[in-house]
């Protein structure tokens, strides 16, 4: 029995490094680009634990991140009473899908997962900007918002297709980065929600989540400091194909 304690603890500690430098990672993602903590973080961590393990860890430094991007800007309650039905939408498809994540398909939220993750990755680097006509706009919001939440209530990820979506939408830079902080932080929120509700997030997760925001904190520095230094589009590029090589192995792990 003694000899497997050092065994023991050698694995928890690399455990809480592989964590640590996963939010640092995802952290580096959203200081340079303005998103893609929860994806990164989704990817990664889905890669040696199940997808609602990883969803329960990545709440705070999410939350924490994505309310200081959300009020950074002063457009909060035009953007808020002009994306309202997204917001509910993403609200009520999260609640909905809550149970698939945190229930026994853990198979297919790997595999959906890895789906989210290329489709993210592949739309990325296509790069077409489509643009909605404000006439449709009211009519898709809501429908958009509702897929967005079913996605991340099944899968952890935030993205799709709430980003090309508010991209696609006639909004300048700023309110772009604050409309994408108001969608991830209600996702955040929906899904703390949706886990509570399937008895999948407890107090105890919120202690082991609050652990990962200063390694999420650190990356955002640097990040910061690496979009004032290299091209936004090169690694936006390089972003997206990591994203796409994270889903493809999944994938390929659920069925090889």
């Amino acid at each position: 029995m003694t000899m497997m304690i050092p065994s023991m603890n050698s694995f928890f500690t690399a455990h809480i490094v592989v964590i640590a430098l996963t939010f640092v990672l995802a952290g580096i993602v959203k200081g340079a680009t303005g998103m893609g903590l929860p994806t990164v973080a989704m990817g990664v961590l889905g890669a040696f634990m199940l997808p609602v393990q990883a969803a329960a860890l990545l709440i705070v430094p999410s939350f924490v991140t994505n309310v200081w991007q959300l009020f950074a800007g002063g457009r909060f309650g035009a953007l808020a009473r002009r994306l309202w039905a997204m917001m509910i939408g993403i609200v009520i498809g999260t609640l909905i899908a809550a149970s698939f994540i945190a229930g026994g398909a853990a198979h297919w939220a790997v595999t959906g997962l890895g789906v989210a993750l290329m489709a993210y990755g592949a739309v990325g680097l296509l790069a077409r900007q489509f643009s909605v006509p404000s006439r449709i706009e009211p009519r898709l919001s809501p429908v958009v918002g509702l897929v967005t939440g079913f996605v991340t209530g099944g899968t952890g990820v935030f993205v799709i297709p709430a980003v090309p979506y508010l991209q696609a939408l006639d909004l300048t830079k700023d309110e772009l980065v604050q409309a994408l902080g108001l969608a991830f932080t209600v996702s955040t929120i929906a899904l703390v929600a949706g886990l509570a509700r399937e008895h999948a997030f407890v107090i105890g997760d919120i202690r082991n989540s609050l652990l990962a925001v200063a390694p999420a904190l650190l990356g955002m520095w640097i990040g910061q400091a690496i979009r004032n230094r290299v091209s936004p589009a090169t690694f936006r590029r390089w972003l997206f194909v990591c994203l796409l090589g994270l889903g493809l192995e999944l994938l390929l792990r659920q069925f090889l």
